[in-house]
């Protein structure tokens, strides 16, 4: 991999920007994982192999998800653009020029009053009884 090792002195990074690095190439590390483990699923004419390597594909993807979620704790910036993107509908750019018509304000699925545009709960009626239920 390009980036497995440190590019720059590691006595003038301080400790906050190793353990980044170190979160930035596990992420890498975890998604190659995923590939490659995607690839011999494919590949293989056994099902049970199969099975067995999706399976480990798959825990590779909640390795990942988890250095991720470190990675966007510890970086506001990244923690910004994640929650613009993530879970969105519609194309990924139009997203983008969202944002960017709004003056480039944090997320596109929030309204600028912090609302998430689905109303009051509270005038909701209450729902039906199911019968049977206690």
């Amino acid at each position: 991999m390009s980036s497995e090792s440190l590019h720059e002195d590691a006595g003038k990074l301080g400790p906050a920007v190793i353990d980044q690095h170190r979160a930035i190439v596990s992420l890498m590390e975890e998604l190659e994982a995923v590939d490659w483990y995607n690839q011999r699923a494919k590949a293989t004419g056994n099902p049970e192999l199969r099975a067995i390597l999706e399976h480990n594909r798959d825990e590779e993807k909640e390795h990942a998800a988890m250095a991720l979620e470190w990675l966007r704790r510890s970086d506001p910036t990244l923690s910004k653009h994640l929650k613009t993107f993530l879970f969105t509908q519609g194309p990924i750019t139009g997203i983008e020029a969202t944002v960017e018509e709004k003056g480039g304000s944090g997320s596109a699925g929030v309204s600028d009053d912090g609302s998430l545009g689905i109303g009051s709960l509270r005038s909701a009626k209450p729902a039906a009884k199911v019968e049977g239920a206690k």
